[in-house]
């Protein structure tokens, strides 16, 4: 039987583990123009004109760019919906 401290550290490495933030992705594709990348950050995320374009930037010139960051489900959500857009994005666990 495991004592009381015992379980309470093990309740909170799962509670840590499980709030770490998570990132949409989105990559560089031959297919979209820059511009439109550009339109689908603004439209979506609200992003300003000058932080879409650097965003949009960074796709081109680095191949991807983290555009959103927060709890699992968002991410995922945001990734469907640049699906959606025709956009190829991913989620993945944010790097501490």
């Amino acid at each position: 039987m495991t004592s009381t401290l015992e379980q309470l550290d093990a309740d909170t490495t799962i509670r840590v583990v499980s709030e770490e933030p998570w990132r949409t992705i989105v990559w560089d594709d031959p297919v979209n123009l820059m511009t439109y990348v550009s339109y689908v950050f603004r439209t979506y995320f609200g992003y300003p004109r000058d932080e879409a374009e650097r965003l949009m930037m960074r796709v081109h010139n680095e191949g991807r760019a983290v555009v959103a960051t927060g709890n699992r489900e968002a991410m995922e959500r945001h990734v469907q919906a640049m699906h959606g857009y025709g956009l190829q994005a991913t989620v993945s666990r944010a790097e501490s």
